[in-house]
């Protein structure tokens, strides 16, 4: 049976009131570390189960960020022990160790990805990510002077958020539509956005629009510069898998008023899109900078030649 904080998690990470792929990964650990304190299993093959089915439902809420499978493998995988009791409480401390983790992760990303910025430059963001927005912090926290070209990131206007952050660090803000990106990108000296997803050859999943944006800077030579974690590598691809793209709810793009008085046309709403590794300059990650080209080595380092769903066991 899963518990109340189970449901709610996976219900507000599915309508997005829970969003960034570390706040998301997180929200999983902490709803797992519910799951194991409240359940009333009474043999540890009950828990066990119980612990797969709140996985499984958490899972199934938001397909492309890997950094949800990721969060609920580790506190799955270091789940152990012979009795209820101990199986739980090493959940619980599992999803602790995991968070604290995202935590140091996150500022030493930042602080790499920092060195890539000089004072006085101007980035570009497309969407909202923490990580990107950590290089950022960590080089005002230098002393140095950065501004910000924003993309608005339609449907959802994530770009809001990115602004609204960067205006509490002071730093100056211009926001654009998305569709204006090009005639900024000669004012731009880099561009800066995360991922939610990671390919072993190197690709990026990212918010739509990111593939397009990476196409028109590599054309204007303006470096694109990608801030993840190691927790948005994918290490499904390694063994040939892709990455699947999250279609979301039709009225994000039209309400069913204005689709019926265009005529009810068909629309799709694919909220990702894929930027191959010839369009990326640098994946910035929290053990260091790499070549897209070269992030598969880091995969296999980190993971192998491939992992399993410990929630299908």
């Amino acid at each position: 049976m899963l518990v109340p904080e189970v449901e709610e998690t996976a219900e507000d990470i599915a309508e997005m009131e829970i969003r960034g792929a570390a706040t998301i990964a997180a929200a999983a650990a902490d709803a797992l570390a519910a799951q194991a304190e409240a359940s009333d299993a009474e043999t540890p093959a009950e828990f066990r189960e119980e612990m797969r089915s709140a996985a499984r439902h958490l899972r199934d809420t938001r397909p492309t960020a890997v950094s949800l499978p990721n969060a609920l493998r580790y506190v799955l995988r270091e789940m152990e022990g012979e009795t209820v009791s101990e199986l739980r409480a090493t959940a619980v401390d599992a999803a602790e160790a995991f968070e604290a983790q995202l935590d140091r992760a996150q500022d030493d990303l930042g602080e790499i990805g920092a060195n890539r910025l000089r004072d006085g430059d101007t980035v570009m963001t497309h969407c909202h990510s923490t990580d990107a927005l950590a290089c950022v912090k960590a080089a005002l926290d230098d002393g140095k002077h950065i501004e910000a070209i924003v993309k608005e990131t339609r449907p959802r206007k994530q770009g809001h958020i990115t602004a609204e952050q960067l205006r509490e660090w002071g730093v100056p803000v211009t926001m654009v539509v998305d569709n204006a990106a090009r005639r900024y990108l000669d004012d731009c000296d880099h561009v800066l956005v995360g991922a939610d997803s990671i390919a072993a050859d190197g690709s990026v999943i990212n918010k739509i629009g990111t593939s397009m944006l990476a196409v028109a800077a590599r054309e204007r030579g303006t470096p694109i510069m990608v801030a993840a974690q190691t927790l948005k590598l994918h290490p499904d691809t390694l063994t040939g898998h892709t990455v699947e793209i999250e279609m979301r709810d039709e009225t994000e793009v039209l309400s069913d008023e204005e689709r019926e008085a265009l005529g009810n046309p068909d629309v799709d709403n694919p909220a990702f899109d894929v930027t191959p590794p010839r369009y990326v300059d640098a994946i910035v990650t929290e053990r260091g900078q790499f070549p897209p080209e070269s992030i598969v080595t880091l995969m296999r380092e980190l993971y192998g030649e491939g992992t399993t769903e410990p929630w299908a066991e």
